[in-house]
Parts: C-alpha cells; sequence; structure tokens
C-alpha cells in the first residue's frame, strides 16, 4: 500500500496537477488579497474626501452667521447646524475651553485623539484620521474655522465623527464574493490542468510503450513523432537509438551466422584428413613398443593428439548442429540405470566412479544424448575433480511435475563462485586450480563439453545446474534433471 502510495503521488500528472492547481490557487488568493485592498483603499478615500468636502463646505455656510466669542450654548447650537447639513453626523465644536455636542447622548472624546487635536490646533487646513473604538471603525474630520479676510485662526475647531461601519461590511461582502469565487477557479484550473497533463502525457506514454516493446526483443518498435516540442525531439532521439540498435544487432547475427557456418564448414572439411591421421597414428601406436624410445613417445604423442583434435571436431560439428536446429530427438523407453552403467563401462570409468543407482527407474529420452550427457559430466568429475566421484540417479517431484535427477559429485575444490555462472558458456574453461595433473593423459578439454551437455538436456526439456555441495562436503556438484516421461504419457 506504501508504495502504492508513493506511486500514486509521485506520478507525473499528478505533480502537473497539483502544481498546476497551486499556481492557480496562490495566483486567485494573491489577486483577490489585491482586489480587497484596492477596493477598500478606494472605498475609504472616496468616503474621506466626501468627508472633508462636506464638512469644509457646510462650516463655510454655518460660520458666516457665527458669532464670537461663543458661550456652551452658541457652540451646541453651531454644532447642531453643522450636523444638520452632514446627515446628523456627531459633530463636535471646540472653543478654546468649551466646547457643544450635536447628539447629546454621543461620547466622542475616545474617538477624537490628542493626535488630531493637536494637528487641528496646528493649523493648516483639514485633518483626518481612521480609529476603531472597541471593535468600530470611525473616521474623524477635525478642522479650525479662519478669518476670511485675512486667514487667521478664530479658535474655533470642528470635528465631525462619521460612522464607517457601511464601508467596512461593503468591502466585506466585495471579499466574500470574490473568496467564493476561488472554488469554481480552482476547479477549473483542475480541469484545464487534467487536459495539460494528458496533452503532455500522451507522447511520454506512447513513448513508455515503444520501450518497453524494444526491451522485450522488438527491434522494430518505434515512437511515433507529433510537432516540433522536446517530446517530440526525444522520441526522434529514441527512434535514432533504435534505429542503430537494430543495425547492430542485424549486424551482430551476420557474423554469428557467419562465424557458425565457417565453424561447421572447417569442422567438416577436417574430418577427412582427420580420418586418415588417425588411421596412420593408431598404427603408429600399435607399432610403438617395436620403435626407438624416442619414436616411440613421439608416436604415442601423436596418437593422444589426434584423438583429442577429433574429439574437438566432433564437439564442434555437435555445436554447429545445435545452432542449425538440425538435431532431432530419438526418445524411446530407456532404463536410465542400464544407461549409465553402459557409459561408464564405454569408457572404462566403472572402478573409478561409485554409484546409487535404483533399479526401476524407466523414462522415454534419447539414449544416445543421455550417454553424451554422463560423459561430459563424469569426464570432468575426473578430470577437474578429486575421488571419490559419484553418480547418484533418483526422482523427485518438482514444479508441478515429475523429475528424473542424475547427480554427478566429486571431492576436488570446488568451483569458484563465478565459474558457476558460466561453466555452461561455449569455451570457457575453470580455474586452472581445478585441473588434476594426475589425470590429465587426456590433455586439457575445449571447453565444449558442458556446453553440449547443457545443449542435449535443453533438448530434453530439463537442465543442468551447479548444486551447492553442502556445509561440510567438497567438491563440484552437477544436477541433471530431466522431465520423467513414460510410454503412455510421450504416446499422447
Amino acid at each position: 500500500m506504501r508504495r502504492g502510495a508513493r506511486g500514486l503521488l509521485g506520478g507525473l500528472r499528478i505533480r502537473l496537477v497539483v502544481t498546476f492547481v497551486a499556481v492557480a490557487l496562490v495566483s486567485a488568493v494573491t489577486a483577490t488579497a489585491l482586489a480587497y485592498r484596492d477596493a477598500r483603499t478606494a472605498v475609504l478615500e472616496r468616503t474621506q474626501d466626501t468627508a472633508v468636502d462636506d464638512l469644509r463646505a457646510q462650516v463655510a455656510r454655518v460660520a458666516a452667521d457665527f458669532d464670537l466669542p461663543a458661550d456652551q450654548r452658541a457652540l451646541t447650537g453651531f454644532a447642531d447646524r453643522v450636523s444638520e447639513g452632514l446627515g446628523r453626523r456627531i459633530v463636535v465644536a471646540r472653543y478654546r475651553d468649551l466646547s457643544g455636542i450635536s447628539d447629546r447622548y454621543a461620547e466622542p472624546e475616545p474617538r477624537i485623539t490628542p493626535a488630531l487635536r493637536a494637528a487641528v490646533g496646528a493649523g493648516g487646513g483639514a485633518r483626518f484620521q481612521r480609529v476603531a473604538v472597541g471593535d468600530l471603525p470611525y473616521l474623524v474630520v477635525g478642522m479650525p474655522v479662519t478669518y476670511a479676510e485675512d486667514g487667521r485662526s478664530s479658535g474655533l475647531e470642528v470635528f465631525a465623527i462619521t460612522d464607517l461601519r457601511a464601508e467596512e461590511e461593503d468591502t466585506a461582502a466585495l471579499l466574500d464574493s470574490v473568496r467564493s469565487g476561488i472554488v469554481p477557479v480552482v476547479g477549473l484550473a483542475v480541469v484545464l490542468a487534467l487536459l495539460a497533463a494528458g496533452t503532455v502525457l500522451r507522447p511520454v506514454r506512447t513513448l513508455g510503450r515503444a520501450t518497453r516493446r524494444l526491451a522485450a526483443g522488438d527491434l522494430g518498435s518505434r515512437a511515433a513523432v507529433t510537432g516540433h516540442d522536446e517530446l517530440a525531439r526525444l522520441a526522434r532521439t529514441f527512434n535514432e537509438t533504435a534505429d542503430a540498435l537494430q543495425a547492430s544487432d542485424a549486424e551482430l547475427r551476420a557474423q554469428e551466422a557467419k562465424a557458425r557456418r565457417f565453424v561447421a564448414d572447417v569442422s567438416h572439411e577436417l574430418r577427412t584428413p582427420l580420418a586418415a591421421m588417425t588411421m596412420v597414428a593408431t598404427v603408429l601406436e600399435e607399432d610403438a613398443d617395436q620403435l626407438p624410445p624416442d619414436a616411440a613417445r613421439a608416436a604415442r604423442t601423436v596418437g593422444a593428439e589426434t584423438a583429442r583434435l577429433a574429439r574437438l571436431v566432433e564437439d564442434l560439428m555437435e555445436i554447429s548442429r545445435f545452432d542449425a536446429g538440425a538435431v532431432r530427438l530419438h526418445a524411446v523407453e530407456t532404463d536410465l540405470a542400464d544407461t549409465v552403467r553402459a557409459s561408464l563401462a564405454a569408457r572404462g570409468w566403472t572402478e573409478r566412479v561409485g554409484t546409487r543407482l535404483p533399479e526401476g527407474v524407466r523414462a522415454v529420452v534419447d539414449r544416445r544424448r543421455v550417454d553424451v550427457i554422463v560423459a561430459n559430466l563424469v569426464g570432468n568429475a575426473l578430470h577437474h575433480g578429486a575421488p571419490p566421484v559419484t553418480v547418484t540417479l533418483r526422482t523427485e517431484r518438482a514444479d508441478g511435475g515429475e523429475w528424473v535427477v542424475v547427480e554427478v559429485a566429486d571431492h576436488g575444490p570446488g568451483l569458484p563462485p563465478q565459474a558457476r555462472e558460466r561453466v555452461f558458456d561455449r569455451f570457457y574453461k575453470a580455474d586452472a586450480a581445478r585441473t588434476r595433473g594426475a589425470v590429465a593423459d587426456h590433455g586439457p578439454g575445449s571447453g565444449l563439453g558442458t556446453a553440449i551437455a547443457w545443449e542435449n538436456a535443453r533438448l530434453h526439456g530439463g537442465t543442468i545446474e551447479v548444486a551447492e555441495a553442502g556445509p561440510a562436503a567438497r567438491g563440484a556438484v552437477f544436477v541433471l534433471r530431466l522431465p520423467w516421461r513414460r510410454t503412455e504419457e510421450a504416446g499422447e
């Protein structure tokens, strides 16, 4: 589940959609904040300008008929007349130590701050300030009354208090409307992101399918190239790489076919002169006892090397037949214990190899090819291992089927780990540490024996593996597994 969640969250489509939505959301929130700020500023500035202009005009009209010095009653009347012209806003008129208020129940003092009084008292025209009393916002505008003749201050100051709740409600309503518009904007962003992701990922998926086909062995796989963007260039590069790989593969296959044909041709051509050489070498070996010592050794050496060359040519011919697909399986019901004994006896290995061969194990196999497999595995153990060499025959059930198992084990130095992976490769020879001089009279092998044995096992539908000898054992263990087919099963 964790891997699935990581794959889902780590998908390119999800990342594109999340990025697209995040950008849209940040843009919408930023635009909302800027719109709210600008709208609030505009509303407040308009209210401030209107309040200043209205107060200035109303004071100029009322002050024309107002006489100074004034008492408390006159100041209150002045404030009432100014307030009437301002839509019954709270107005405070101050003259020296006296003050008059248009609304006798109001408490204007918390709203008219000392800073505003000081600014108005300093002269220079109207001043305003936004204040909050509790949770309620107010705009307070103050101005000194001056004489029209010379502009001197008369000592009379007027303050008008405007409630800003309506403006705050208007800007809050604007913010709510803009905020509610974010949801459809984000929804639209998701739809557009999915469409964009589909457009971007479609060529990526096409390229991915082409890559998987190429990895599966379809060298003719190509990706469609549409457009001229980066993805199109990537698809074009993939196609060029696939073309080069296909050309290299074709060239390698052609070279491999030529090499196999060359080996087959050379092996075939060598058979005729090699037959004559073998005949002459045999005659020389038979008469070696009648020759001088040096000539006798030379005759025996020629015989041994000619026999080795004959075996190599036969191995090359056999490998060539496998490569050409010309090998056929001639399977009949066979007693495997008798087959193993006959293979050992034919090569004179009966006294040198221990056997555990239960009777009655009969299977449908190609007897000649089983003989080749056993001969190669046992000969390899005798040549490279150490006694005792044992051959064990048994049956087992594994992988939903029945198998005949032939196990060849020796007690030599064993195979190093790197050799186990390559022991069935053609012409591969393991470390010289496994070669025993005591049985080196046949000379070094060709490196084809285990490869031929593996091909014959594969032809039967079986396998050959190098098994672990066990914690207390030494040496190499080769395990041949063949499907256990009886006569009636083969007929079916």
